[in-house]
């Protein structure tokens, strides 16, 4: 996604709404995310070449590509949505919510395809999507259109495109929910599948990093008067 990210202008629009800004919360999730993708990349460049070839280059239908190849398709809406959501809406918490997300699963993003590059292995699989998972999505299902369980539609997109203030918070924060909880499912999957240690740990940073923004992000629900989708 391209794209120039304006300098953000501080305003209290959260307590104009009768909100609370939870500026606290925000900087505490935005500082514990960015410190997670420092120490993921720092563990990525360490890892020594002893371990590299224990372990061997993943096969091309291993857990260890599958879920490289579904999250960086996964992480790449988040980062789309994210984007929309900060052009229809002044609200402070919302935007840097949206900020944080963005940047922190474009950042893992280019770790998965950086180690697909790196194993050689293609980034689109013939089996179609989530076909490497032993386990974990059954409670969610792919919408029509969607790509993937908890994956917005091609009609919400576009409708979350279109409404502005409250209205696009509220659509922006039940997709993302619906997003992270099919996102956690697939991060718990590697986490127990995966054989690359690195992988594995920056799966659980994942369902750890993602299980904390459902909290906050249902905390905004109910302080607009709304709550997640059934």
């Amino acid at each position: 996604m391209t794209g120039t990210i304006v300098a953000e202008r501080a305003t209290d629009s959260g307590e104009a709404h009768g909100r609370r800004p939870g500026l606290t919360r925000w900087l505490t999730v935005g500082a514990a995310a960015l410190v997670a993708v420092v120490v993921t990349l720092s563990a990525l460049v360490m890892v020594s070449k002893e371990k590299d070839q224990a372990v061997g280059v993943p096969a091309a239908d291993s857990a260890d590509a599958g879920f490289a190849r579904d999250m960086a398709v996964h992480h790449q809406q988040a980062v789309e949505m994210s984007y929309i959501v900060r052009d229809r809406t002044a609200d402070e918490d919302i935007r840097r919510l949206a900020y944080d997300i963005a940047q922190t699963q474009a950042n893992q993003r280019g770790m998965l395809l950086g180690w697909l590059d790196l194993w050689e292995l293609p980034k689109i699989s013939p089996d179609g999507y989530m076909a490497w998972m032993q386990s974990g999505h059954e409670g969610h299902s792919s919408k029509d259109g969607s790509l993937m369980p908890g994956m917005a539609t091609p009609a919400e997109l576009g409708r979350l495109g279109e409404l502005e203030d409250d209205q696009a918070e509220i659509l922006y924060l039940q997709l993302m929910i619906d997003h992270h909880l099919s996102g956690v499912d697939m991060a718990r999957a590697c986490a127990s599948q995966c054989e690359v240690d690195t992988e594995q740990k920056l799966a659980q940073s994942m369902v750890e990093g993602q299980q904390s923004e459902v909290e906050l992000m249902t905390d905004l629900l109910k302080e607009r008067g709304s709550a997640p989708r059934k």
